[in-house]
């Protein structure tokens, strides 16, 4: 496994994967060295979120190889299908997957989503519209949320 630490404007992020694809992206919490050299496994996931935090990208492209249950990959590739931009609720979640009753193994699912950003966890929010839960902190999920759907200001005249 490859792994490259890049800087983004939510922190430093680290990034995991092989030739079969990309395995993680993590943000940390603590500060890294920024890698001078990025394995070549792992140069197009970082030239597409680097894209991606200047607006130039708003879906992604890239072999993913993430660890985890049939169900959590079922999750995982159910949050893929969310648009950017777009929020769903985990409820409607769970009714996507056909079970509306499964709501809290979706959302644990959702918390163990090892590809944030690509797989974007961030953009399931509470029934109530309330920003619920991410494992990247909140602030950074009203940050995500911000930056796909910034609010426009209104001309006046």
């Amino acid at each position: 496994m490859e792994t490259a630490f890049i800087r983004t404007p939510l922190g430093i992020a680290k990034l995991e994967g092989n030739a079969d694809g990309l395995a993680s992206i993590i943000v940390l919490n603590t500060e890294e060295t920024v890698s001078s050299v990025v394995p070549e496994n792992l140069q197009a996931a970082v030239k597409q979120l680097q894209e991606y935090f200047a607006g130039e990208r708003n879906s992604f492209d890239l072999a993913l190889n993430p660890t985890g249950t049939d169900f959590q990959k079922r999750v995982w590739k159910a949050l893929s299908k969310i648009p950017y931009g777009k929020t769903v609720s985990y409820l409607e979640l769970s009714k996507t997957l056909g079970d509306a009753k499964a709501i809290r193994a979706v959302a644990s699912a959702n918390g163990k989503n090892p590809l944030w950003i690509i797989v974007p966890c961030h953009r399931v929010i509470g029934t109530d519209g309330s920003l619920t839960g991410y494992a990247g902190g909140l602030h950074r999920k009203k940050w995500l949320l911000d930056h796909e759907n910034p609010v426009k200001q209104q001309s006046l005249f």
